[in-house]
């Protein structure tokens, strides 16, 4: 593990705990999120490959060693997990990818589809004959296991019971590139806020959930005004933080706003689902901005310090800076003026 001067993690564990120390060692898992398009296309195995690999494309291709690519048009607890979460985990067992501790990398809906993995795969495995995967820790961006508001209105458009009116369709048209028709919604009847939340919610294994959350927007602005609190353009705080209840919430943090304003903060997130840690928020960062190479703007961390259930401690540089004109103090993590949150997050493997 690089002990960096800008942003770094301090392990404090025992040897007979799993530890996140020397992350350079343990194989990185990719598990993309929901792509509109295939609704549409409804691609077969090879091209659910292929889109898999395009999707990481920006940066996060390159740092990984496995992908577990899955098809949008199908359900979680469906297809998606029999045709090819099922045969990865099986070849990952089979390979002993994991003998050392991976890590899973995932953005959007693929926090909810790792989250149904993390609470099958011993026992899949285990009914098999095989090992179960050695998994330390997720790294979820913009997560959405929480669900999203936009994916509830895009099944009643779908099924007739939504109003259709032209600010809807406008943000609709440019999430899904088209109005939602019934019979072709597949993996967003998981993503309604509460389907997603009733899926594996109270997992037994003890794996830290560390998130990365965003508050800006790629269209525009025209899709947050149908998300509770603060959001990223597509899942609301409540997700993406990891709270254990749907709600409209303004932060991560009860001391810290997204823009790294260190002031107490009423409507933020203060009980979260089982082992979800936010560490790190960015005011100006959108839904697909997380995962990518452009900066946009610096970057906030909700805790400095956090123990997980495993003993490991991780740390985060950062900077408190008061402007003398107002007197607000703002928190910011080091080098976050420079580099992307997937660049700071990528300084941690």
């Amino acid at each position: 593990m690089k002990f960096l001067s800008r942003l770094f993690l301090l392990i404090t564990a025992t040897a007979s705990l799993p530890s996140l120390a020397a992350l350079d060692e343990h194989p990185i898992i990719l598990i993309h999120g929901f792509q509109a398009g295939q609704l549409q296309t409804k691609p077969d195995h090879d091209a659910v490959i292929a889109d898999g690999k395009t999707y990481w494309q920006d940066f996060w291709l390159a740092k990984a060693d496995e992908r577990i690519d899955w098809p949008s048009h199908e359900r979680v607890a469906g297809k998606i997990s029999s045709d090819y979460v099922w045969p990865k985990l099986k070849a990952l067992s089979e390979n002993n990818t994991c003998q050392n501790g991976c890590i899973l990398v995932t953005h959007s809906t693929g926090d909810l589809v790792a989250r149904y993995l993390l609470d099958n795969q011993e026992n899949w495995l285990i009914n098999a004959g095989l090992t179960p995967l050695n998994i330390i820790a997720t790294f979820d961006f913009a997560g959405a296991g929480g669900g999203s508001e936009l994916g509830d209105m895009a099944i009643n458009i779908s099924e007739g019971s939504g109003v259709l009116n032209a600010p809807l369709k406008y943000a609709m048209s440019l999430w899904l590139g088209e109005t939602p028709s019934v019979g072709n919604t597949g993996v967003l009847n998981d993503l309604k806020v509460t389907n997603a939340r009733q899926l594996a919610p109270l997992p037994d294994n003890r794996i830290p959930r560390i998130r990365f959350v965003g508050k800006g927007s790629d269209y525009f602005g025209s899709t947050s005004g149908f998300l509770p609190g603060k959001d990223d353009g597509v899942v609301s705080s409540h997700s993406s933080c990891g709270s254990s209840q749907s709600g409209s919430f303004t932060s991560c943090s009860t001391t810290l706003a997204f823009d790294g304003k260190i002031e107490n903060q009423p409507q933020a997130v203060t009980n979260f689902m089982p082992y979800h840690y936010p560490l790190l928020m960015g005011d100006n960062y959108s839904h697909s901005g997380l995962i990518g190479t452009k900066h946009q703007g610096k970057v906030t961390a909700v805790s400095q310090e956090k123990t997980l259930l495993d003993g490991t401690i991780i740390k985060v540089s950062t900077t408190d800076s008061t402007y003398w004109l107002s007197g607000n103090t703002y928190r910011y993590v080091d080098n976050s003026k420079n580099e992307s949150m997937s660049e700071l997050v990528s300084d941690l493997l």
